[in-house]
């Protein structure tokens, strides 16, 4: 049971510890802010689908720019964690591209919608929007760059250029997959847009004789948790 199911259980104004109440503000305002954008939402209409007053909603946070860059706050350090699991996962290069590009394609299908805040937001021209989504941007494609330079030689700029490049590709066609109403399953389009980006960085020289040196096939799973 979710923070917001409990809490329509609850008489309105029951009180909660006051960790759990943040989650379940923060839960209520991450679906009106998805389902109407930063600028139609009211924080009525969050305090209503919380099932508290507004003067509660008020204590936790007290306006709704704070609400919302608490809420991109989380969802950017789970896209991030996400980056870095993948990555941890194995240490063949290969099933680390599909691993990432599965990261992605993950956060992008997840239920809750939470990358429409990152991705999607109608306030990227407010500062302090624009730089959590760059700094997270960047923390993924740096995580994506260390292992590339580790294991290729490239010098660290190049590295991180390449690094932007498999994010930036692992986002766009997870957003236009979504877009299109999931016509390829999801495996399948992970896989495809994981060779792409395979067959491109194989072509950068590694230590010869490692897992993922780019000597093995192209071929990548069918699925990258196979």
């Amino acid at each position: 049971m979710t923070a917001i199911q409990e809490a329509q259980e609850r008489p309105r104004g029951a009180r909660l510890p006051r960790s759990a109440r943040r989650e379940q503000l923060l839960g209520a305002a991450q679906e009106v802010f998805v389902a109407q954008g930063y600028h139609s939402a009211a924080m009525d209409d969050i305090a209503d689908r919380a099932g508290v007053s507004k003067p509660v909603l008020y204590q936790h946070f007290p306006g709704k720019l704070e609400l919302y860059l608490a809420l991109l706050d989380k969802h950017c350090d789970a896209l991030v964690e996400s980056t870095r699991s993948a990555l941890a996962a194995t240490t063949d290069n290969k099933h680390r591209v599909a691993a990432t590009m599965e990261a992605y394609f993950n956060y992008v299908s997840s239920e809750s919608g939470a990358f429409r805040l990152v991705f999607e937001s109608d306030l990227t021209n407010e500062p302090a929007v624009r730089e959590r989504v760059e700094r997270a941007s960047d923390a993924s494609a740096t995580l994506v760059s260390e292992v590339i330079q580790e294991d290729t030689d490239l010098p660290e700029a190049e590295s991180k250029l390449l690094a932007a490049g498999v994010c930036g590709l692992a986002q766009i066609t997870a957003r236009y997959w979504l877009s299109q109403g999931l016509q390829i399953p999801r495996d399948e389009a992970v896989r495809l847009v994981a060779s792409l980006a395979w067959r491109g960085l194989k072509g950068f020289p590694m230590h010869p004789g490692e897992p993922g040196s780019g000597e093995e096939d192209d071929d990548l799973p069918r699925a990258a948790s196979e």
